[in-house]
């Protein structure tokens, strides 16, 4: 996951779609590649509607959304792909981003999952049809769930808090306040409920605990309205065969680019 950084082109402001200078977004990106030394051409994006809709990935689409958000797969908000060298993106700011990585099948994938798409139980629907339509054992998943705004900052009125209500599970994971008669919902915690629900253990399920409202390397919507967006991703590497190395290029990635 990218930081924000103030000292670089755009905050290091990964997403082409809030805005700025798309030269520079795009140089943010493309440091990002040479990271995991592939190309750009190499990335898959999103439009990100904030809808519960996936896309299984396949060679024919690298390069869509990596330079211009025009050729993003549209309507969706969550990919998949059993290719190796390319590479998934998902960008959020206060919205939770989810990478899993399946040691089984080598299966990769990124899910964008704002309130809307919680509330429409992206998750879920991602790792169900993961399990009936490519024959994914949901027990061989690791899933990191990432940095996203805390309960503490998340308030929300009375609609969304009766969506999050009628799931039937979240009901432990939100808190009123009467003084501002407002509802702190945890959409981390929510997500991972509906990983667990969906098959997934509990123990091979990470969050990142940090507030991107209260760190000062993390873009927030709900601070700053006009803002960037961290950049979440994963890529199989060509020869990255055994699940040890897969799991040592994750891990690489997770301590290089994770808000400490």
């Amino acid at each position: 996951m990218t930081l924000k950084d103030d000292a670089a082109p755009e905050q290091n402001n990964t997403a082409l779609h809030v805005g700025g200078n798309d030269a520079a977004i795009i140089n943010n990106r493309k440091n990002v590649a040479d990271f995991l030394r592939t190309e750009l051409d190499q990335f898959v994006c999103a439009e990100q509607p904030h809808s519960a809709n996936f896309h299984k990935v396949t060679r024919e689409d690298a390069g869509r959304g990596a330079t211009a958000q025009e050729t993003a797969i549209p309507d969706t908000d969550a990919l998949y792909t059993f290719e190796k060298n390319i590479v998934l993106c998902t960008f959020s700011a206060d919205c939770v981003p989810v990478i899993f990585y399946n040691e089984e099948t080598g299966l990769i994938g990124v899910i964008h999952s704002g309130w809307q798409g919680t509330a429409k139980e992206i998750a879920s629907r991602v790792f169900r049809h993961l399990q009936e339509a490519e024959n994914c054992n949901l027990e061989h998943f690791y899933v990191q769930i990432g940095a996203a705004i805390s309960q503490e900052k998340f308030e929300v009125d009375r609609d969304v808090y009766e969506k999050f209500l009628a799931l039937g599970y979240a009901e432990d994971f939100i808190e009123y306040k009467p003084e501002t008669d407002k509802y702190h919902i945890d959409n981390q915690r929510t997500v991972k409920e509906q990983c667990k629900r969906a098959g997934i253990p509990s123990g091979r399920i990470n969050i990142d605990s940090t507030c991107t409202f209260l760190h000062a390397d993390g873009f927030s919507y709900r601070q700053d309205r006009q803002t960037g967006r961290h950049m979440s991703f994963i890529m199989r590497k060509q020869g990255g065969t055994e699940s040890a190395e897969n799991k040592t290029d994750m891990h690489q990635v997770r301590k290089k680019h994770q808000i400490p």
